[in-house]
């Protein structure tokens, strides 16, 4: 009898790989029958897993059909709109397939790679048959890119950020390359829907407050947004917020027109914000200066939060598909175990495929005001 079995604990994947010799993905590899193991190697990680009586977690059904049916879900920016719709969308896609969710979640501001292989790790223990990783910032998307696991996965990230698509792709493994998939939002798309339509109402000065630079939703709108107003011949000044609070874009929207009124100089003639809650603060601090909207500003928002309708006046602003966004993920995940067709984008870029974004016109952006 083991020393584990004395002990009354279940042996580990990873007491299996240290008694073989072998990393806990060749062990995961074995398990799963994969064709990328050496006989010798096989042959020494099956008797460790006989010497130890390992089972993975899922047990029977997992050993007899080689599939847990589990999705591992490894997800950030939970404390957002955004995310929580698309993690809304994938269980309910899940659930109508008949497979169960595991799910981690991530803080952004502790994040660590060794935190992200340590939930990889967990889910290898579980069986898992994909990975989807839900990565809004660089240092997340490089993570999911670089972690070596032997299942498909999906990974719901942007096109463009500190971190290039190209350059995240050669952290991967060839053989994690064929079984990795990317979808996303089309920011890019979105942002031009945005630039056309404060063009049609004249405006040719704007002032632009970007979110968070390590956020790979806010890197792709602020470098769509500096290109197309280059292109229209607006007139923008950029605005770096730390964060996505309205907090901060209340404070720092005070800020500019303080100076604006210090200096004399002429206000943008529309704000637009990189979301719903960065537009949330930007209204309250020209409300406070008794700035119109949109007699005197425009504001055009992003997200189409709850209650951007029922704002005073009610928001401008984009409209994701976050829902199909999930639902796409899910597809993605089902097609790479062989379950679904490829799944066909109205965009794509940089290996992204795009999900729409709408833009949905209200009261809080009008024409340019006349001098």
């Amino acid at each position: 009898m083991t020393e584990n079995r004395k002990a009354g604990r279940r042996p580990s994947m990873f007491e299996v790989a240290k008694m073989a010799g072998v990393s806990h993905q060749t062990v995961s590899r074995v398990i799963n029958d994969s064709p990328d193991v050496s006989p010798t190697t096989r042959k020494r990680v099956r008797e460790a897993i006989r010497t130890l009586d390992y089972h993975p977690s899922n047990s029977a059904r997992a050993l007899a059909s080689r599939r847990s049916h589990t999705i591992g879900l490894i997800a950030g920016g939970l404390r957002l709109f955004g995310p929580i719709s698309t993690i809304t969308a994938i269980e309910g896609v899940a659930r109508a397939h008949s497979l169960f969710m595991s799910v981690s979640l991530l803080s952004e501001p502790d994040f660590t790679p060794s935190e992200f292989r340590a939930m990889c790790d967990s889910f290898d223990e579980q069986n898992v048959d994909a990975f989807l990783f839900l990565t809004p910032t660089d240092e997340m998307f490089a993570a999911a890119c670089r972690v070596d696991v032997s299942r498909p996965r999906v990974i719901v990230t942007s096109t463009h950020g500190g971190l290039s698509m190209s350059a995240a792709g050669r952290m991967m493994h060839v053989e994690n390359r064929r079984r990795t998939a990317l979808v996303g939002i089309d920011q890019w798309g979105a942002m031009a829907d945005v630039m056309a339509l404060i063009g049609r109402y004249g405006h040719r000065s704007a002032l632009y407050l970007a979110g968070p630079s390590n956020w790979r939703d806010a890197a792709t709108r602020m470098i769509a947004w500096r290109k197309l107003a280059a292109e229209h011949s607006v007139a923008s000044r950029v605005v770096q917020c730390s964060s996505w609070d309205a907090s901060e874009a209340y404070a720092r929207m005070n800020h500019v027109l303080d100076r604006f009124g210090f200096s004399g100089s002429t206000k943008p003639t529309v704000v637009v914000t990189a979301n719903d809650a960065q537009a949330v603060g930007v209204i309250r601090a020209l409300h406070e200066h008794r700035i119109r909207i949109p007699q005197d500003i425009s504001v055009v928002g992003f997200d189409d939060i709850s209650g951007a309708d029922e704002l005073y006046p009610p928001l401008t602003t984009v409209r994701p598909r976050f829902h199909e966004l999930g639902t796409a993920a899910m597809r993605e995940a089902l097609r790479l175990l062989g379950e679904g067709e490829e799944t066909v984008y109205a965009a794509s870029a940089h290996g992204v495929g795009l999900i729409p974004a709408e833009l949905v016109q209200r009261a809080s952006l009008g024409p340019v005001p006349i001098a």
